[in-house]
Parts: structure tokens; C-alpha cells; sequence
């Protein structure tokens, strides 16, 4: 079964993530990027979803450290942000594709379908 870490410091995204995708693949979670670095260090996975906007280190900061550790990594960013400039950026720095919050069962289960 693959595996999938979720990113975001928010409890309530992360359950929400797990109820969608616990019957297909295997979920991890981290609240921090720097707890999703040290997991990624730790146990590699097959794909993140990760949160662009967190205290301390925020999403485009860790994306960064997981593509130097695992070059290979799918990464799917989520924003809440309606610009694409961030989501753009993402892209450029390695992200395999994003989400926009609040995103759907569909559009997730899409993008990660997409990326499996």
C-alpha cells in the first residue's frame, strides 16, 4: 500500500485528509514542517500533501528540504490562497501539482489518483 504524510498544522485538515484517503493508502501525519522533514529523514513515503502556510517553517521552506532529501518526492501542495503566484512557485520548486483550500473529497482524490 502506499504511503502518504500530511502536512498542515491544522488537526481538522488532517483528519478530514485521513477519512478520504485511509481506504487506499497508508496516511501519516505531521503538524510541522520540521516534523515532516525529520519523518521524510526517518521513513520515506510515496507522496506529501503539505500546507503552504504553517508557523515557523512554512510549506515552501519544507518543500524545499524534502526535495534535496528525496529529489523523487511527490509533493501536492494545499493553499488557501485564490493566487496561483504561490501555487506557481511551488511548482517551480518542485511540487507535483496543488490544491486549493477548501478543496473537495473529488479534487483531492483526483490529484492523488493523478499522482499514484
Amino acid at each position: 500500500m502506499k504511503s502518504i504524510l500530511i502536512c498542515d498544522d491544522e488537526e481538522g485538515i488532517r483528519e478530514s485528509l485521513k477519512l478520504i484517503l485511509e481506504k487506499d493508502y497508508e496516511v501519516k501525519f505531521a503538524g510541522s514542517g520540521d516534523e515532516a522533514i525529520r519523518k521524510i529523514r526517518e521513513n520515506p513515503t510515496d507522496m506529501v500533501i503539505l500546507d503552504i502556510k504553517m508557523p515557523k517553517k512554512d510549506g515552501l521552506e519544507t518543500l524545499k528540504e524534502l526535495k534535496k532529501i528525496s529529489p523523487g518526492l511527490k509533493v501536492i501542495i494545499a493553499t488557501g490562497y485564490k493566487s496561483t503566484d504561490i501555487a506557481q512557485e511551488a511548482m517551480r520548486l518542485g511540487a507535483s501539482d496543488y490544491v486549493v483550500k477548501p478543496f473537495s473529497r473529488d479534487d483531492i482524490k483526483r490529484v492523488v489518483g493523478k499522482l499514484s
